[in-house]
């Protein structure tokens, strides 16, 4: 079966506003205020919690990659209390996935996000039941960019890697499918849009009623 694997963060939902609100719940308890702007920095937000805690800090001093590490639980632990206050489903995602599946594609989801986490955001927002997987950062032993994280996706939506493609927002979404042999196409609609493009992705849309053909074209 041919299969279409999503990434979760700044592809299905835009999820920086909770984020950047439990990195700054980690800032404040050190006493440093909010050192994160929702309206600026959405772009680090989707890159993960420690991109957000080195940009923080790097705002005050050098980054203290140890205190990055020991601030890192305590930003998933607030992450965790308030995990679906801000965040949004992107435009015409569900749309999207429920056509490709009934164009006879496996549909699921690779994130870099814990898979405790992502599977409690994707219940939370009530569409976890339309993508047959989900594998999160946690889930195996290695983690996007390795192609293994993608592949095991594919594998337990019920589909073929050979005939998959990964749909992402960021470098490291087009480097798993670089490394798994199989297209990307990079949502532009998130923030950093002439970033995205410049990552020269098989393709990339603008919007999710484009994706069903652009998949076709693909991956047949």
């Amino acid at each position: 079966m041919r299969s279409v694997i999503f990434d979760l963060d700044g592809t299905l939902a835009d999820t920086s506003g909770d984020l950047i609100a439990a990195a700054n719940t980690c800032f404040r308890d050190l006493g440093l205020g909010d050192m994160l702007d929702p309206a600026t920095d959405a772009a680090t937000a989707l890159c993960g919690g420690r991109a957000m805690l080195r940009l923080g800090f790097s705002r005050l001093q050098a980054i203290d990659e140890a205190e990055v590490d020991r601030q890192y639980p305590l930003l998933l632990a607030a992450y965790a209390q308030a995990i679906d206050i801000h965040t949004v489903l992107y435009p015409g995602a569900i749309e999207a996935v429920e056509a490709l599946k009934s164009s006879g594609y496996a549909v699921g989801i690779a994130t870099n996000k814990p898979a405790a986490l992502a599977e409690t955001l994707m219940r939370s927002l009530g569409v976890r039941d339309h993508f047959a997987s989900l594998i999160g950062a946690d889930t195996l032993k290695v983690r996007k960019p390795d192609p293994l994280h993608h592949i095991e996706a594919v594998l337990r939506a019920g589909g073929d890697p050979a005939q998959s493609l990964l749909v992402g927002d960021t470098i490291t979404d087009r480097d798993t499918a670089r490394n798994a042999g199989v297209p990307s196409v990079l949502v532009t609609f998130g923030p950093g849009r002439d970033s995205v493009l410049a990552l020269e992705a098989d393709a990339t849309i603008d919007d999710f009623a484009d994706l069903p053909a652009v998949v076709a074209r693909l991956i047949g």
